[in-house]
């Protein structure tokens, strides 16, 4: 149990201890001045029954107050999405206004605001090397910041951004191995990459065997190619380099682990995505509050205590 308020506990519990001491002090008194003058008490302890009752009842009181919670487990349907964003040198290009990795962070956007809660979305950046920018969390707000700080640099791994995706997703660092066997990462049906890119291979991991480490695991992999066949030119460290959308490659990796290729240009199809998930069930964690039911004892004891000591003395207190 946790409470919000410890200090309200304490005070509120030295309050009733002053009460029961004050009560016990007054009971002795009473008792000695009537066998004083030969009066014997009848009823005993049961006398004291209603004073025992209002004090308990300021007590549950106190409790309350301080704003206890009970920690309880809580099943939730939920699944995993994690925007794989490319963000090489040949996002820069303009064939797709502003540039494509803007194209691309509108259309991320615009898939995070239509994921209900119940869905986690992280975000990995790629290039010839990949990081997670924001791991997969219910709140999207995270994965939405991370979009906006994306910056253009390096060259492309599309295998690199499904591995870095898969170990998002897994918690876990994923890889080749040195002889091209693939790793073992589980069974993660519950989990989705969605990865944006204008299909432009050029390093890093080899694309066929990252898809085969994603089929195996039953991830799907759902891509959006950015940017136009006729392509544009991007300059490079000085260079101009012709650059062009490669839907080949973007539509191999889908079809290869079970999703689907999306133009940039029918981002809003990407909301069905969201449909393809298959949701697990997990228990977390979460506060219950307390206070009310307390509060409601509390009442409960305090007119008990009050209605038993009006019945035996005529008096509230």
């Amino acid at each position: 149990m946790t409470l919000s308020s410890p200090l309200l506990l304490a005070v509120g519990l030295l309050v009733t201890a002053a009460l029961a001491w004050a009560a016990v002090v007054s009971a002795r008194r009473r008792t000695a001045a009537l066998a004083a003058v030969g009066v014997t008490v009848v009823g005993g302890r049961r006398a004291y029954l209603g004073v025992g009752l209002t004090i308990a009842g300021v007590g549950v009181l106190a409790i309350a107050t301080s704003g206890p919670a009970a920690m309880v487990p809580v099943p939730r349907a939920a699944g995993t999405v994690i925007l794989a964003i490319d963000v090489s040198n040949s996002m820069a290009a303009d064939d797709v206004a502003p540039t494509r990795l803007a194209a691309a962070q509108r259309a991320a956007r615009a898939f995070v605001a239509a994921q209900p809660d119940s869905v986690d979305i992280g975000v990995v950046a790629f290039e010839r090397g990949a990081r997670t920018t924001a791991r997969p969390d219910a709140d999207h707000s995270i994965a939405l910041k991370a979009i906006d700080r994306l910056k253009i640099t390096g060259s492309t791994s599309l295998g690199t951004g499904i591995m870095a995706s898969l170990a998002a997703i897994t918690g876990k660092q994923v890889a080749i191995g040195r002889d091209g066997t693939t790793p073992d990462i589980g069974y993660w049906p519950s989990a989705t990459i969605v990865l944006f890119s204008d299909g432009q291979n050029q390093v890093g991991v080899d694309v066929e065997r990252a898809a085969t480490v994603a089929q195996q695991a039953g991830v799907h992999v759902h891509t959006v190619g950015v940017g136009t066949t006729a392509g544009a030119t991007v300059q490079v460290d000085g260079y101009h380099m012709q650059t062009s959308l490669e839907e080949d490659a973007l539509t191999l990796i889908a079809k290869s682990t079970g999703g689907s290729y999306h133009p940039a240009s029918d981002a809003a199809r990407l909301d069905g995505i969201a449909d393809t998930i298959d949701l697990r069930l997990t228990v977390s964690d979460e506060p219950l509050p307390l206070a009310g039911g307390l509060i409601g004892l509390a009442l409960a004891l305090l007119t008990a205590g009050a209605a038993l000591t009006v019945l035996r003395s005529g008096r509230v207190i």
